[in-house]
């Protein structure tokens, strides 16, 4: 059963300004994608969520055989994703993450959603409308805690309106969320973002 409280989410009034000071210099980084990783020959190569065809194309080093490199690289992705999120929490089930992607939906709300890996398993959630924000984090744990939704119980956000209007979400938070699982712990989300609005679900990412 998730636990999911059937309620309005909690908003909060963003605090617009026409030029965010802070250090966002986190944006010009940039990671691969989740299983890319440089080998010991200094070979792009996949591991984990990878295509199975590609077991064949390595020796049993795991060296990618030359005659094969070409076709690897057709079929695992090695785009440069640049860090969107930079942030600080106590969540369950939390290791990390450096990305949030937004997108506009139909009905106007621009929303935004933490990812997940391998060991991360809690995302942030943030919807944006006219001048209100609402925020939970959803959990989807791989343990025995189940599925939880944790809602806002208070907090603030400024968002940079210049920015904003040109279709990036650039921001600073500061979350404390309601603990549905054991209410004595404090949970709580702080951070900066700085990502670009999608009407479609992609990422910001650089072609080699």
């Amino acid at each position: 059963m998730i636990n999911y409280k059937k309620e309005r989410h909690k908003s909060i009034k963003i605090e617009w300004t026409k030029n965010l000071k802070g250090d966002f210099s986190f944006k010009e980084k940039w990671s691969y994608q989740e299983g890319i990783y440089k080998n010991q020959f200094g070979q792009l190569s996949c591991d984990g969520n990878c295509p199975i065809e590609i077991d064949g194309m390595k020796d049993e080093f795991g060296k990618i055989n030359k005659d094969s490199l070409q076709s690897f690289y057709k079929m695992i992705d090695t785009t440069h994703v640049f860090h969107s999120l930079y942030s600080n929490n106590r969540m369950y089930e939390y290791s990390g993450t450096n990305f949030i992607e937004f997108e506009k939906l139909e009905n106007g709300i621009i929303r935004g959603k933490s990812t997940n890996n391998a060991s991360t398993h809690s995302n942030l959630v943030l919807e944006l409308k006219n001048n209100l924000c609402s925020a939970f984090v959803e959990l989807n744990s791989i343990r025995n805690l189940g599925k939880n939704k944790f809602p806002l119980k208070s907090g603030n956000i400024k968002i940079d309106k210049n920015l904003f209007e040109k279709g990036i979400v650039k921001a600073k938070f500061h979350f404390k969320f309601k603990n549905v699982i054991e209410p004595d712990k404090e949970l709580f989300w702080n951070g900066m973002i700085y990502s670009k609005i999608n009407n479609k679900h992609t990422k910001q990412v650089h072609k080699q």
